[in-house]
């Protein structure tokens, strides 16, 4: 027997790993409602109109060769006109990196950040990749808690606490997955003060930046004046292209302190070659055509989120926050003597009410005894799932 990596047999991913029982229920004929995955193409919402022409175009054009390893210049200046009317911040197309979705960006930063030992603090609850590369690369993913009772805000004292020799970076993902949280213009501040009192840069997620619904998302790039900012985005939300694969990020590093470390993702940069040439072309028409979409598609999610939000209120034994960005919600389990922990109360709302949650561990120690659901079907379809997990919940807790 060849033996693989441990890192490799290391890695775990909720939200896709429990399609694998899933998909046992469904080759029995068993209709599953799934509401694990994020992926709002597989639902009613589709990247717009002059964002799929172009792509098409630039395939039809003869675009279909290797681009440059950082990026398409187009691209990257798309990119810096679009941070600069949305954050303010003053960037120029060479702070500029483009990736094949954020994933990759994740890959690049922690790869050229991290030695064995090294840790980085990431929110807990997060987006398991977080935790899943940072232990990749050899490193601690270093988890700081957010606090429910306060909308999943950060903890920051809890934060200055994780901080050690080691350290490396901060994580901030606001909007934030699993949760929903926007963070509060004074906690991002209080992060940033933090992070310059250590000497750390802050690495932002921002994929779901104008995913909101009450209060505006702030980016730790337009409020730094010499703490190092990495910030995340890409097209794959707020854009609706999950598929295409295409992310980006940029350097807010008044001081140059990261010079180091971007040679280094440069280099990982160009030994993986490119980012898709053809999707490239197509992020210019999104990143500089109009938005007008944006309304109707968050109208649509507003809806979805106050529907599912009622419905959970009203089911015994499961506690929520709204949520008030992004198109995930995170119950709480409140009754939980009849399960060992949240992954089997996972399994068993999936084989007797045939719906699909997450298990809230799979998104790090805060997350336990939670589970996420994503409420980007319509209504009729969480309608379903709802009296499906309704009569489940009544059931078990009646016997």
């Amino acid at each position: 027997m060849i033996r693989p990596s441990e890192r490799a047999m290391g890695i775990e991913y909720a939200i896709r790993d429990v399609v694998i029982p899933a998909r046992e229920l469904e080759k029995k004929g068993i209709n599953v409602i799934r509401l694990n995955i994020g992926d709002p193409g597989k639902y009613d919402f589709q990247p717009p109109k002059h964002m799929r022409d172009a792509y098409c175009k630039a395939i039809q054009d003869g675009h279909n060769y290797y681009g440059t390893s950082e990026g398409l210049p187009e691209t990257r200046e798309a990119i810096v006109q679009r941070e600069k009317r949305k954050n303010g911040v003053d960037i120029t197309s060479d702070d500029v990196r483009v990736t094949a979705a954020v994933t990759e960006a994740l890959q690049f930063i922690f790869g050229a950040l991290l030695n064995p030992g090294d840790n980085i603090l990431v929110p807990s609850p997060s987006y398991p990749p977080y935790v899943g590369l940072v232990k990749f690369y050899g490193g601690i993913a270093n988890e700081y808690l957010t606090v429910e009772e306060n909308g999943w805000q950060p903890d920051i004292d809890d934060m200055r606490k994780k901080i050690n020799e080691r350290t490396k970076a901060i994580a901030v993902i606001n909007p934030n997955n699993p949760t929903g949280a926007l963070y509060e213009r004074k906690t991002v501040r209080e992060i940033l003060d933090l992070a310059g009192e250590y000497d750390l840069p802050v690495i932002s997620d921002e994929i779901y930046d104008l995913m909101t619904y009450e209060g505006e998302h702030v980016s730790p790039g337009s409020l730094t004046k010499d703490v190092p900012v990495i910030v995340m985005n890409g097209m794959s939300k707020v854009y609706f292209a999950t598929g295409w694969r295409l992310g980006y990020f940029y350097y807010v590093d008044p001081e140059g302190k990261l010079d180091e470390v971007r040679e280094a993702i440069d280099k990982m940069a160009r030994i993986r070659i490119c980012p898709s040439t053809p999707a490239q072309f197509a992020a210019v028409a999104g990143l500089t055509g109009p938005m007008g979409y944006l309304d109707e598609y968050m109208g649509k999610l507003k809806e979805r989120r106050d529907y599912i939000y009622k419905r959970l209120t009203e089911i015994p034994g499961i506690s929520t926050t709204k949520p008030q960005g992004a198109f995930y919600i995170f119950p709480r389990i409140e009754e939980r003597s009849k399960w060992k922990n949240d992954f089997e109360f996972v399994m068993d709302v999936l084989h007797k009410a045939h719906v699909l949650f997450v298990h809230g561990s799979g998104f790090g120690y805060a997350g336990d005894w939670h589970f996420r659901i994503v409420f980007l079907p319509p209504v009729e379809t969480l309608e379903a799932a709802m009296n499906n997990f309704e009569a489940f919940m009544r059931e078990r807790l009646a016997e």
